[in-house]
């Protein structure tokens, strides 16, 4: 939920205001145009306020097939870093040719639904290793930042790397903009879950948000890949809008792993 006064934006949460971030501000570059493509779209009509005014919502979904059938080679040449700061491209991540992955893309890693994402990851982590799944966390931002995230969750540091310039969000053609951010249908989920929230953040700092402010519209998403085969794909719909765990570990299961 969101309301926007005098150029800043008000995140409003029904929990104490020393537990999250409540403002964030919003310079005239958060509304550089950014690419979102794949999509496949329709419009629902939600009633507010009783019934008294209403507004148009995009609502999107998002599968494997949607996307191009060689995006794991278009995504292969790709160049993040560790959280170290060496550059690695995407395809040195897994193995190329039998190897199963999810890669979860955070939004950036001063977002608090990502610190969330990134527990839950962690948590997750030893019954994807199990079965021979390798579990990578994506988010936008410097490999400094990505530290932050990784030693106050705490997250695996060979287990997360930065994208600070988007390049595998274009690639992808993940959501971004202040709709998707702050005014998106899906968002409200996040109220669902504002105790693992809560836990996720005890020792969070804003200290871990990019830079680059405009980062802040950034949408992740989840992708499992066998190879360069994409087997899944979900888009996030909006902020803290994450992909079940287990339904993707039932994706990774029904896949033979070499």
């Amino acid at each position: 939920m969101a309301m926007m006064t005098c150029s800043r934006i008000f995140l409003c949460y029904s929990t104490p205001r020393s537990q999250f971030p409540t403002v964030i501000s919003s310079p005239s570059h958060f509304l550089t145009p950014k690419k979102a493509t794949y999509k496949s779209t329709k419009h629902i009509t939600l009633n507010a306020n009783g019934g008294n005014s209403r507004f148009m919502a995009r609502v999107s979904s998002s599968s494997a097939a949607e996307f191009p059938t060689n995006i794991g080679d278009m995504l292969s040449e790709v160049t993040i870093f560790t959280a170290s700061g060496q550059p690695v491209l995407f395809k040195d991540l897994w193995d190329q040719t039998e190897g199963v992955a999810v890669v979860a893309f955070l939004r950036h890693f001063g977002c608090f639904c990502c610190w969330e994402l990134a527990s839950a990851l962690k948590e997750a982590k030893p019954k994807f290793d199990s079965a021979g799944v390798k579990l990578i966390a994506v988010g936008v931002g410097t490999p400094d930042r990505a530290r932050i995230l990784a030693e106050r969750v705490p997250f695996p540091m060979d287990s997360i790397y930065a994208d600070p310039e988007r390049k595998a969000y274009d690639v992808l053609g993940l959501y971004y903009g202040l709709g998707r951010t702050f005014f998106n249908p899906a968002s409200a989920k996040v109220f669902s879950r504002l105790d693992k929230v809560k836990k996720a953040m005890e020792n969070y700092t804003i200290k871990a948000t990019p830079d680059d402010t405009s980062s802040v519209l950034q949408q992740g998403g989840m992708f499992v890949f066998k190879g360069k085969q994409l087997l899944y794909a979900r888009k996030d719909e909006g902020t803290g809008d994450h992909a079940p765990l287990d339904d993707i570990f039932d994706v990774c299961c029904k896949t033979p792993v070499a």
